[in-house]
């Protein structure tokens, strides 16, 4: 069967428009951020960014099936030694258009060199917000599993009476631990921060993130054959790793150069499920568990 990859020039506002109701699985983008790209996107100022997106997220709203997720790549600026709140602002307004604001994960950038300013330090970090249509999601929490981890070792050998038991948190908000379910276990559910390193080749382009983060993403909300759509495509990383994966996928660029890049580069790329090899990229051959 094969994977479609559909790369569209245009601007979003307008391209979304003519997406199906109901149709995608997964948005994973990254939009300009506030007075950033001004030499490639020309810059939204913070004051007007909220007003500038809604549009945007209205259709993204259309579009989502009610099982679907939005992961918003995003991040505060700082302007005139304060930190704009415009982020906060953009939640709260995407919440009275209808989203639910279910998640927020942390990308802490691990490899970050260090630096400066006269009232703060650099960043290191970005904000992942997940928003949905309803409360009832698609999400595959075993496929982002990850090993225990040594602290098991001396933290499970000699259990407390309390330890075997669910120990209710003291200050009364219902949540409670039992550390003895975690005998014997392999492997464990990750948090809501995700360790990556910042991507060292920038792909032609201002602002690109790892593979690792969407495909993070698209392990955790996705299955094979589902439909990835990014709706500021840049550089098309969320594409080709979709494709990579076996989703079918969308990506809309505004800029010809970058739209002309990602196409030459996603079109030799035909992906199909078959037993037992994959023809892919210009009829090389792979064992179709190389590429899963």
């Amino acid at each position: 069967m094969k994977i479609s990859a559909n790369i569209i020039l245009g601007d979003c506002k307008d391209e979304l428009e003519k997406l199906g109701d109901n149709s995608i699985d997964l948005i994973f983008t990254s939009p300009p951020y506030a007075d950033s790209r001004k030499n490639t996107y020309g810059g939204i100022h913070p004051d007007r960014y909220v007003e500038w997106f809604l549009p945007i997220s209205e259709q993204l709203l259309r579009v989502l099936k009610p099982t679907g997720t939005f992961v918003l790549n995003i991040k505060e600026k700082a302007a005139n030694g304060e930190r704009h709140t415009y982020v906060m602002e953009l939640i709260l307004a995407m919440r009275k258009q209808g989203w639910l604001w279910t998640e927020e994960f942390i990308w802490h950038k691990k490899n970050c060199y260090p630096g400066k300013w006269p009232n703060r330090f650099r960043d290191a970090w970005e904000r992942l917000l997940q928003f949905n249509k309803t409360t009832k999601f698609n999400m595959y929490q075993e496929e982002v599993m990850i090993p225990v981890g040594d602290w098991a070792k001396g933290r499970l050998r000699n259990l407390s009476e309390t330890d075997k038991k669910r120990d209710n948190a003291k200050n009364g908000s219902g949540f409670g631990k039992n550390v003895s379910n975690w005998l014997n276990r392999q492997m464990v559910y990750p948090t809501n921060v995700l360790h990556l390193a910042t991507e060292c080749n920038n792909k032609n382009h201002s602002a690109v993130f790892p593979d690792e983060l969407p495909e993070w993403f698209i392990k955790l909300f996705t299955k094979e054959k589902d439909t990835v759509l990014d709706p500021f495509m840049g550089s098309g990383t969320t594409i080709f790793v979709a494709k990579r994966m076996l989703r079918n996928s969308i990506g809309i660029e505004i800029l010809p150069e970058y739209y002309k890049m990602v196409k030459s580069e996603i079109e030799p790329l035909a992906y199909y499920l078959c037993e037992p090899k994959v023809k892919y990229e210009k009829n090389k051959t792979a064992r179709c568990n190389q590429i899963r």
